[in-house]
């Protein structure tokens, strides 16, 4: 079990994604700005001019009791860019990366064509006369 915690350490993972933790947590915080600054407030506007955003009050005029629709609209937009831009930026190049790598690859299951064999063993023959 250490080994093969061992051997993922080192496969170079680890770094990847403490690095796309990073740059995610900051693109979170930008996103998240945003959203707080610029989407909110034009949100809240259609609250009205007595309100204080898109929502209402349970009870009384209390703000522990507020209702704010406007909050969890801003925390939707903010969900659907940050998912958004993951998808397009992250996901869609890394599916054609790995379409093109796997292109050249003979899947394992598949049989190696005899004239592929043959040509395989004639460059291996060369090779070993070449070390000779």
């Amino acid at each position: 079990m250490l080994k093969g915690f061992k051997d993922f350490l080192l496969r170079g993972n680890v770094v990847d994604l403490a690095v796309a933790v990073v740059i995610g947590a900051a693109f979170a915080t930008v996103v998240t700005a945003f959203t707080e600054k610029i989407i909110q407030p034009i949100l809240n506007s259609f609250g009205g001019s007595g309100s204080t955003g898109l929502g209402f009050h349970i009870t009384g005029n209390t703000p522990a009791t507020y209702v704010d629709f406007s909050a969890l609209i801003t925390a939707l937009i903010n969900f659907i860019i940050v998912a958004a831009l993951i998808y397009f930026v992250v996901v869609v190049p890394m599916k054609k990366i790995m379409e093109r790598t796997r292109r050249g690859e003979v899947p394992a299951d598949e049989p190696v064509p005899a004239d592929v064999a043959l040509l395989a063993e004639i460059r291996d023959l060369l090779r070993s006369r070449n070390t000779l």
